[in-house]
């Protein structure tokens, strides 16, 4: 089996590719980002560290390692460039794309074409953990009701127009009023956020989807245990996500 870089950012989705790969037995390398990666997730694996913005070293590490094919998994917060300490490599590509007009799509894109430029083969995590795909259909014995379909359908309008203008994936609507739209600050904090503004109707939901011309091996809209919880904090009545299109962590918990 080739061998498997793992971009890791937070969260739960690089652990999990991890025990893939070592249930199968692939041979694989942990490329690990300081302030971003859970420092339990390379105990006694192979691995390396960098800063963002230390795009050399990144590339030395995996050729180093003979990396053949690379995921990007996990959540990594986008810094502001003065945050950023590039090294020469990291500064000819953000002065390459321009990275201060970007959102994250176009940043991710510009990553996904440096890094195949360089040889390295780009997969989804979807390839090496098929059962995360989203199926279509409901997960539980709820069912929504012409009101929370009302919401949905309001929800997925919004979720594209945010994604045409690469903002975010997620919004929250109730009573077909938006509570709530995800920027930088991720889903988790959009729940928290959304949970003191509540109208006085029946709860609303949580609309997660991809953004219109992303790449799909990239970045997918994710739900785990943690959103459900954050839903239902949030006084929500239920997710939608879209089938074929979304990763779901965990779920028969």
């Amino acid at each position: 089996m080739p061998k498997l870089g793992i971009l890791a950012g937070g969260g739960e989705l690089p652990a999990r590719l991890v025990a893939a790969c070592r249930s199968s037995g692939r041979p694989f390398y942990v490329l690990a980002f300081e302030g971003h990666t859970d420092r339990q997730l390379v105990e006694g694996v192979p691995h390396g560290w960098i800063r963002l913005g230390a795009l050399g070293e990144g590339l030395r590490l995996l050729h180093a390692e003979a990396v053949d094919e690379l995921v990007l998994a996990g959540r990594v917060t986008r810094p502001a460039l003065s945050e950023l300490v590039p090294d020469l490599r990291g500064l000819k590509f953000l002065a390459k794309v321009g990275a201060s007009a970007l959102g994250d799509d176009g940043i991710l894109r510009a990553v996904t074409e440096e890094l195949e430029a360089e040889g390295f083969r780009l997969v989804g995590p979807e390839s090496i953990l098929g059962d995360l795909v989203a199926p279509e259909g409901p997960y539980t014995t709820a069912r929504p009701d012409a009101a929370a379909l009302e919401d949905i359908a309001r929800g997925i309008e919004v979720a594209k127009g945010l994604g045409r203008l690469d903002v975010g994936q997620a919004v929250v609507v109730q009573a077909g009023i938006v509570l709530g739209v995800e920027a930088i600050e991720g889903t988790d904090a959009l729940l928290a956020r959304c949970a003191g503004l509540k109208r006085k109707a029946p709860g609303g939901v949580l609309v997660k989807m991809r953004k219109p011309m992303q790449d799909s091996r990239v970045d997918l809209p994710t739900i785990g245990v943690e959103t459900v919880r954050g839903a239902a904090a949030a006084g929500l009545r239920g997710i939608a996500i879209e089938a074929g299109g979304a990763l779901v962590l965990d779920r028969p918990a």
